[in-house]
């Protein structure tokens, strides 16, 4: 096992949801960022694999029981069988560091198919298991987003699950960016607002607070899984991405941003953001989210 100071050397990120030191565990043990670590027959190369980033708080996981079931359900279309003892080895190792009392801090487990045969259909023995925990950087009070050019496929077969097949989010994402935004938001193939690339939208309309169905092509998100349980007034609901920019507000859902109300969509400015409904609903989630640290 590495010594402390090799443990905590920094890795650097432009991202601004992490920031600082990160630490990696990976097959059983802490590992250095420099370490090789993951076979070149790994199918990770190919895209074969599904991830979880979880809020940790004063060392505790948050919603961990559902990080680790959305995980779990992520895996079950790639035929990937999880090990869930080495899964919540990786936890208690890496929430025994320092790095995890940080708070917050971002806690990601990676599984992949693990080592297997050259060729996209070919099965690995055993997944590999990886997982990282860094400082989790703040947000600003408010955001500002861009929609896509691309379309989500509501109807793909990864539909839905979070996968480490991520270069549509990796472009939308740097698309963003490069308009002065945060976040790119996509619409699906029927023209209906959908989710961004790390996040779930929920918009203000006539009066009606609504987020997208999971028909939609939508993951899953556990913030907005949990609000929906705690906020009655939030409906499943589609409407064109349109809505986005003609709501009277509307916020984004994240691990990281919790309720983050949208200042701007594109050259559309919201007025008086963050508004009454983001407000309320900022409001029911940090009332909740305090009461239970696996809700």
């Amino acid at each position: 096992m590495p010594d402390e100071a090799t443990m905590t050397d920094p890795v650097t990120t432009t991202s601004p949801g992490v920031a600082g030191p990160m630490v990696l565990w990976v097959g059983g043990r802490l590992v250095a960022p420099h370490e090789p670590v993951l076979r070149a027959d790994d199918h990770a190369l190919v895209g074969d694999g599904a991830f979880e980033a979880i809020k940790v708080l004063d060392g505790r996981p948050f919603a961990l029981t559902r990080h680790l079931a959305r995980l779990r359900r992520s895996l079950e279309p790639l035929g990937i069988e999880p090990d869930d003892d080495e899964v919540q080895a990786a936890v208690r190792a890496l929430m025994a560091t320092p790095q995890a009392q940080v708070s917050p801090s971002w806690l990601r487990i990676t599984v992949t198919g693990g080592s297997a045969p050259m060729g996209t259909g070919a099965l690995g023995l055993h997944p590999t298991v990886i997982g990282a925990v860094a400082p989790m950087a703040a947000w600003p009070p408010t955001t500002d987003v861009v929609v896509a050019p691309w379309r989500r496929n509501e109807y793909g077969p990864t539909t839905g699950l979070k996968t480490i097949s991520y270069a549509d989010n990796v472009i939308a994402h740097r698309y963003a960016h490069a308009a002065g935004a945060d976040e790119s938001v996509f619409a699906n193939t029927r023209g209906q607002l959908c989710e961004g690339t790390g996040t779930n939208v929920v918009v203000a309309v006539e009066g009606r607070l609504v987020t997208p169905t999971l028909a939609a092509g939508c993951l899953a998100g556990v913030t907005r899984e949990l609000l929906l349980e705690w906020l009655p007034d939030l409906e499943e609901f589609d409407v064109p991405v349109t809505a986005l920019t003609e709501a009277t507000e509307a916020f984004l859902t994240s691990t990281s941003r919790n309720v983050h109300a949208i200042r701007r969509v594109g050259g559309t400015e919201l007025a008086g953001a963050p508004g009454p409904f983001t407000q309320h609903a900022l409001e029911v989630w940090e009332r909740n989210a305090a009461r239970d640290i696996d809700p």
